[in-house]
């Protein structure tokens, strides 16, 4: 009876399990929700278990369950993983078409507003090479006591240096290009400086708070503006007006005494379809890393939204208004005798701290986006948008520090009013004995030391227009037009008279004995409507206008795996200086205005060779303006054009590509070539003429040719929702080439003191590693509460910048020039984020590691001298989300 009764609960056990195991099929289509194409190869799995599956070509898939209900867990690289919970009815259940959306890998699912003029690439489509950085990666690993480009570091040939130069210093290298030959966008907003195309990162300090999401296309891009995209361009997209109500508050801490609050809330957008949002930020430091870093900054954002119809608007208004004191490079001998922290551009005066170099700006940028949807095939959008930069630098003027005889000092170790037991500024000194005993208690000429500001106060306006139709049979048209009018006012005026009582300052056809004594604070606030008059401006003062004006156009053909486009674009951009301080302030010297145009024109296609596999190609080519510095070289007449003429520089690139993508798994590899001819150059330093007398020139190098050709590996693999790897490794070959004329100046009299010929073929190009990897890796421990992240990134074939001096004496000894080649260097980064769930809020912890070891390494190499990068630094925050 036992054994029978044992074989029945045997079969009802199997009976059980086989019901259990035989609940059903699941069926359905997953698609790209933007597109509303199918995603091939998308994972399927049953949360909880081991069962799963991938869609076909078509989107599809069918999944065998042995539960009745339950949650499928649906996801595909490159998008945000959705769960749909299922209850199963009978033997089959078709749950339709899930749709996922796009997460920051590809960026149009972070734009509400402006998708017409803000020029983003899809990874899948797309014939560049690009990558894309998410809102939750910028917020864990760029906000706070560290540069906003230092988000970009994990991506294929971007490289970032200088960050011990102090908050907002750093610079950041694409394929070998600087900033000024990167575009930056704000939300299809070109942001380079009109006058040299050079990013300042302190006045956009507050970016990495308010930055939705950023894309880098590496190479020519895909921007239909005539922007200085040699290297590439980087689109930044900003914060609208959010949808959904909630904010966030947070406290974050760090080395160098950082500490920073913020705090922000979206109304969402009401029934009338209006939406508002804000938010403040305030941040200090006793340094960033280095000694004398100090900094002291905010950032606020307003933003209002209105959804009408067809229409969608969006005004916003941002600024970072911030002070930072400076560091600069130095020689050797001097890291090895006061430490790599060292910093000679501060001292104690009364035993209160006092900086040589402070940079301080307030750059309240505003900025309208209006999209209509006229209908179904076309649509307008636009961006007007202004800025009002004011602010500048500080330094030292009349008999500067490095050339005070100092009694105490030390002329081995370092010139001028240095202490040589500690290397700082012996400002007790300058102020007591130094400037004590001159007539009159008055600076004049070389005699005495005060502290100047160089101010660039400016004003910026403009506007892109984009209209778009779509044939909706394969063929989508885009013609539009750029608007960019600037104006800047240079000048110096005084902040710190030093124990003086004024500076004799006979510009502007004052008479000799004119005498300046007003002082003006270097603060980004008080900047912004307090600064000196044109009588009590000192050393030189001018303006100039730069107007531009753009049209572009495009066409885009799309069959099934196939893409292709070609851009095209004209410009005409025009110069004007008016000099004050060289000339009678009432009737000042005016220049003619100087016409430039110029244009590109570009195309590419992409072939989906088959499923999961593409290949891509681009070619283009440039005809860029030069920048207005280059045009007007002479400091002595800022209206005084160069001569022989500065031409345009002319840019071709072509690249090739291949692309893997599965639904864990992206492979990413390109080739490039970029060839820039008739490039101008401009540096200074010392220059030793034939009978060994050596002065502070200006060197300028025309017509320098450059190449830049190499390949990038980079892949990215998801094997579970917990776990992500990355790596990517890179190899380049950047090489200036030719003969190139050289014009050497005294930079005190603007007086040309020589010519030279010097060639430059094969030596190599500078300032950013022509090999670079890395690899990274992010865990969740604890699923969405415990997430730990580590980087590891290397440099090699780092090369010093091209030293003038050396190229000069290398050349007059009939020898080939080679750029001085730095050591290699790795770095790891690491960080971990906890949150715990309160109810519909969450508490967020997060902490990052910079240079984990803590190595030392030199990571830049200009014409004065060497830059450590930072040593170990640290910060950690609290966020509460609501």
């Amino acid at each position: 009876m036992r054994t029978f009764y044992n074989f029945l609960m045997v079969l009802l056990v199997l009976l059980t399990s086989s019901s259990i195991y035989a609940q059903g099929v699941i069926t359905g289509t997953v698609t790209d929700q933007e597109l509303n194409e199918p995603l091939p190869g998308a994972n399927v799995t049953v949360k909880g278990a081991g069962t799963g599956t991938s869609t076909d070509f078509d989107g599809k898939f069918s999944l065998e369950v042995g539960i009745s209900s339950g949650t499928l867990v649906i996801s595909y690289i490159g998008f945000v993983a959705q769960e749909v919970p299922f209850t199963m009815t009978g033997s089959s259940l078709d749950i339709g078409t899930i749709r996922l959306s796009a997460d920051a890998e590809e960026l149009e699912g972070v734009v509400v507003v402006g998708s017409g003029v803000i020029d983003l690439a899809r990874d899948r489509q797309t014939p560049i090479a690009v990558s894309s950085i998410s809102a939750a990666e910028i917020q864990q690993k760029a906000v706070g006591n560290v540069e906003f480009p230092e988000i970009l570091k994990n991506t294929p040939n971007v490289y970032v240096s200088n960050q011990a130069g102090g908050f907002g210093d750093s610079q950041m290298f694409v394929r070998g290009f600087d900033q000024t030959n990167t575009a930056f966008l704000l939300n299809g907003q070109p942001i380079n400086g009109m006058e040299d195309g050079r990013m300042y990162w302190s006045n956009w300090s507050g970016m990495s708070d308010i930055a939705n999401g950023i894309q880098i296309q590496r190479g020519l891009g895909s921007s239909k503006l005539a922007i200085s995209s040699v290297g590439g361009t980087v689109n930044i997209v900003t914060r609208a007006t959010d949808r959904n109500e909630g904010g966030f508050a947070r406290f974050m801490v760090g080395n160098g005494s950082y500490f920073k609050t913020t705090a922000s809330y979206d109304t969402g957008i009401n029934e009338n379809g209006w939406g508002f949002s804000f938010l403040f930020d305030h941040w200090q430091a006793h340094s960033k890393w280095a000694n004398g870093t100090k900094g002291q900054g905010q950032n606020y954002f307003f933003s209002v939204g209105k959804q009408a119809g067809d229409h969608n608007f969006n005004f916003l208004i941002t600024g970072a208004p911030q002070w930072h004191d400076q560091n600069f490079s130095k020689g050797l001998d001097l890291y090895d005798r006061y430490g790599l922290k060292y910093n000679n551009n501060y001292g104690f005066l009364n035993g209160e701290y006092l900086s040589l170099r402070r940079n301080y700006y307030h750059k309240p940028v505003l900025n309208l986006n209006w999209d209509w949807n006229i209908s179904e095939k076309s649509n307008f959008s636009t961006v007007v948008y202004a800025s009002f930069g004011r602010g500048g630098g500080t330094g030292d003027y009349g008999n500067g520090i490095r050339f005070i005889d100092y009694p105490d000092g030390d002329p081995d170790i370092q010139r001028g009013a240095y202490n040589p037991e500690n290397g700082l500024i012996d400002w007790d000194y300058i102020v007591n004995t130094s400037n004590a005993n001159l007539p009159n208690n008055l600076s004049q000429g070389f005699n005495g030391t005060i502290l100047r500001s160089s101010v660039n106060n400016h004003a910026w306006y403009g506007s892109v227009f984009n209209y778009s139709y779509d044939t909706l049979e394969n063929f989508t048209f885009n013609v539009g037009a750029d608007f960019r009018f600037y104006k800047g006012d240079h000048f110096r005026q005084i902040v710190d008279l030093l124990g003086l009582d004024g500076r004799i300052e006979p510009i502007s056809g004052r008479p000799d004995d004119y005498v300046v004594s007003a002082t003006f604070e270097a603060n980004p606030w008080a900047a912004l409507f307090d600064y000196a008059d044109e009588g009590e401006r000192i050393n030189y003062d001018y303006s100039e206008n730069i107007n531009y004006q753009g049209g572009f156009g495009q066409v885009e053909y799309s069959n099934g795996g196939f893409t292709a486009f070609v851009q095209g674009s004209v410009s005409n951009q025009s110069y004007k200086r008016e000099d004050r301080g060289n000339f009678d302030s009432d009737n000042p010297k005016t220049s003619p205005t100087v016409n430039k145009g110029g244009y590109n024109i570009k195309g590419g296609a992409s072939w989906n060779i088959t499923e999961g596999h593409t290949v891509f190609v681009n070619s283009g080519k440039y005809s860029r303006q030069p920048f207005l510095d280059n045009i007007f070289p002479n400091r002595n007449d800022q209206t005084e054009l160069a001569d022989p003429e500065v031409e345009n520089e002319e840019i071709f690139g072509f690249e090739g590509g291949y692309r893997f993508q599965s639904s864990d798994f992206r492979l990413n590899v390109n080739g490039y070539y970029t060839k820039w001819d008739n490039r101008f150059l401009a540096s200074s330093g010392d220059y030793e003429d034939g009978a060994g007398n050596v002065v502070f020139a200006n060197f300028q190098f025309s017509n320098i040719g450059q190449v830049h050709k190499g390949f990038e590996i980079d892949a990215k693999y998801k094997p579970s929702v917990d776990l992500m790897l990355r790596g990517y490794f890179t190899a380049g070959d950047w090489q200036l080439e030719g003969t190139t004329p050289l014009r050497i100046f005294n930079n005190d009299t603007n007086e040309e003191i020589a010519q030279e010929t010097v060639n430059l073929t094969d030596t190599k190009v500078g300032q950013a590693p022509q090999t670079s990897y890395g690899i990274g890796a992010s865990y969740s421990f604890i699923p969405n509460k415990l997430t730990v992240d580590v980087d590891w990134n290397g440099y090699a074939n780092l090369y010093g910048f091209v030293d003038v001096e050396d190229v000069v004496e290398a050349s007059r000894n009939g020898e080939a020039y080679e750029s001085e080649k730095l050591n290699n260097y790795s770095l790891f980064d690491l960080g971990a984020t906890y949150i715990f769930n309160l109810g519909d809020n969450n508490l967020t912890l997060r902490g990052n590691i910079y240079n984990l070891f803590d190595n030392e390494y030199i990571n830049q190499r200009d014409n004065f001298g060497y830059f450590y990068g930072n040593g170990l630094t640290w910060n950690m925050s609290v966020r509460y989300n609501f």
